[in-house]
């Protein structure tokens, strides 16, 4: 499909898409997807929301006070003149790496109001994961949280020129102070890049997908649309940071596109969130289904009357935890599988649709099938490799992975399916070596790598392993230098080192050590022999 031309002044993601053979093929059959060809998403998400209900109404809550949709876009216009100030440019890249905040939310949407590229990186990440960012997305500001700034700071790169800090007094707000309320958002291209997305992959090298300025608005009209039933008065709250697309969504694009109000927990804890649901009367939560299952052993103490609408995602939702939460609340989770390179979810099932254990079937405007090891279609009932089509797909900046994902025009998700008569999907397991844990996306050979780093490590091998709180948790099995030296105190120092060389939640809560690792004749590790099944 030939693209609608750019806004941007600066053309590096324009000019790194990767060819368009590659792309997977976009169906936009629905008439709300037919978006015009000049389109900034901030602009639809707040600016006309203006222009639709009391700029008064309350627009995020948390501890400290409450921003009404009149602030928050005066917030947002007043990050714009700084970001102009700060000679940003539409295209250009800008890291953002804060908390779920409403000043992280101002400069989220004042990036793409601008024209430029929202890059957000999540809170943990230290600063060798950092630097691939900025290396690969060639950023050279950051705005980031001035609790966060310290890791950003060890960032050895050229290309990130300037870091300014905001909360609590920073650079931002100084900058901010003084500017006007009014910005018109700059003109950009409903194909015009807006967000880059970075998911680790299974060799722990970083992707990075572009989304346009319609993608985000897909999003919108598709599963928030459809699955989601909202309007005005509901209050949106959850753990998600908006570094990952699925909390992108769910805190922040999706109570924007229903006008709706975003309440924030005072930490990503189930007993924080279960604190903002019962004081800001939540209606719409979004977590995982390893929060939900620890939000129910304080439900006694905690009044979810208000509750409406639970969206579960980032790990599979076992039957048991649904049950578990249906029992005690009376509302039954909505499960979704979705992705960074997807954007968001694309299927899943709402109301008397849901089928407890299943994941559920496309969302409307989504079409999914399955594929045999041949890349052959699977017709009707059957267990095979996950394809999708849709409004929105893969797109990686700059990466040859990209023939790995899209294959003949289909997402490849890289999950196992099994689908039934009546078309619903239900998950098998992943066909890759990826973790996932909490929600989180783990590549084992990642870990391995930072666990080899350490000067006692000769080998190690990291696989998922089952855990009924987490899903799955990181394991690590390891061959020391010196053998007679394991003991407990140094796996605790492992445990160390991996947290302090990468985001904490990466590393191995179970690590033992063993003589040798299993391997093939040539040398190559069999990790199959480490499985749980083989134990």
């Amino acid at each position: 499909m030939a693209l609608f031309p750019s806004f941007h002044r600066d053309t590096f993601a324009r000019h790194r898409l990767p060819p368009e053979s590659d792309w997977p093929t976009f169906l936009f059959d629905l008439l709300e997807l037919k978006f015009p060809p000049q389109l900034n998403c901030a602009q639809r998400l707040l600016d006309d929301a203006l222009e639709q209900i009391d700029t008064s109404k309350v627009a995020v809550i948390w501890k400290d006070g409450v921003w009404s949709y009149a602030k928050l876009a005066a917030e947002t216009n007043r990050i714009c003149h700084a970001l102009l100030e700060l000679e940003v440019e539409p295209g250009n890249r800008v890291l953002l790496r804060g908390n779920n905040s409403p000043l992280t939310f101002a400069a989220w949407l004042a990036i793409v109001k601008i024209g430029a590229i929202a890059v957000c990186a999540m809170p943990m990440l230290r600063s060798g994961e950092l630097g691939q960012i900025v290396e690969k997305a060639n950023i050279s500001l950051a705005l980031c949280e001035t609790d966060l700034g310290e890791e950003l700071s060890r960032v050895e790169s050229t290309a990130l020129k300037k870091i300014v800090t905001y909360g609590g007094g920073g650079e931002l707000e100084k900058r901010m102070a003084g500017k006007s309320t009014d910005f018109a958002a700059v003109r950009t291209s409903q194909d015009d890049v807006c967000v880059i997305a970075f998911t680790s992959g299974t060799t722990g090298q970083p992707k990075a997908t572009m989304h346009f300025h319609r993608d985000v608005m897909a999003m919108c009209e598709t599963f928030a649309r459809h699955m989601i039933p909202a309007d005005s008065s509901s209050i949106f709250t959850g753990t998600p940071p908006i570094a990952f697309t699925f909390g992108l969504g769910a805190l922040l694009v999706f109570p924007l596109y229903f006008r709706a109000a975003i309440a924030l927990p005072e930490a990503s804890t189930p007993v924080a969130l279960a604190n903002a649901i019962q004081k800001f009367g939540a209606t719409h939560i979004w977590t995982s289904p390893t929060a939900y299952k620890a939000m129910v052993a304080i439900t006694p103490e905690c009044d979810f009357s208000t509750i409406q609408i639970c969206v579960s995602a980032g790990e599979m939702l076992s039957a048991a935890v649904s049950d578990l939460w249906f029992a005690k609340t009376g509302i039954r989770l909505i499960d979704g599988i979705g992705g960074t390179e997807m954007m968001h979810i694309f299927i899943s099932a709402c109301g008397s649709d849901i089928r407890v254990g299943s994941t559920g079937r496309p969302v409307p405007g989504y079409i999914a099938t399955l594929f045999d090891k041949f890349h052959c279609e699977i017709h009707g009932a059957g267990t095979g490799l996950l394809g999708v089509r849709g409004p929105t797909g893969c797109r990686y900046l700059d990466d040859p992975r990209q023939k790995q994902y899209v294959v003949e025009g289909w997402n490849m998700t890289g999950d196992i399916y099994r689908r039934d008569e009546d078309g619903y999907y239900w998950f098998v397991a992943r066909a890759d070596d990826m973790i996932v844990s909490s929600g989180y996306n783990i590549a084992g050979p990642e870990v391995e790598t930072a666990l080899l780093l350490h000067p006692m490590v000769q080998e190690c091998a990291v696989i998922g392993w089952p855990n009924a709180e987490r899903g799955q948790i990181v394991k690590a099995f390891v061959v020391l230098k010196n053998p007679n030296l394991g003991d407990k105190i140094l796996a605790k120092s492992l445990q160390d080192h991996v947290k302090a060389t990468l985001a904490p939640y990466k590393y191995p809560r179970d690590l033992v050590f063993v003589a040798e690792l299993p391997k093939t004749a040539t040398g190559k590790l069999l990790r199959n022999a480490l499985r749980p099944e083989r134990h």
